[in-house]
């Protein structure tokens, strides 16, 4: 496993959440990125890279696609869900 050589980034709330829900799930970022072509979604492995180190932004589309993946929810993703 690699470690981050970049400092997290402020660009986004959902990719600290994404890694650790990506991790639970046993799941490997290419893993991670085919589902998300295979939904429709075209990121490459730099782009999820930078997603998950919150130096990039998220849309829309991706932020669904990435809850619907994970089985989480958005609000989980956010950092919204009660639950937590």
């Amino acid at each position: 496993m690699r470690l981050r050589k970049q400092a997290l980034g402020d660009r986004n709330l959902v990719g600290a959440k994404v890694e650790a829900a990506r991790k639970r799930k046993g799941m490997k970022q290419k893993e991670l990125l085919a589902q998300l072509q295979v939904n429709g979604v075209d990121m490459n492995a730099s782009g999820l890279s930078k997603l998950e180190g919150q130096i990039r932004y998220v849309t829309d589309v991706e932020l669904i696609a990435l809850s619907e993946i994970l089985e989480v929810s958005v609000l989980e993703l956010l950092g919204l869900d009660e639950e937590e």
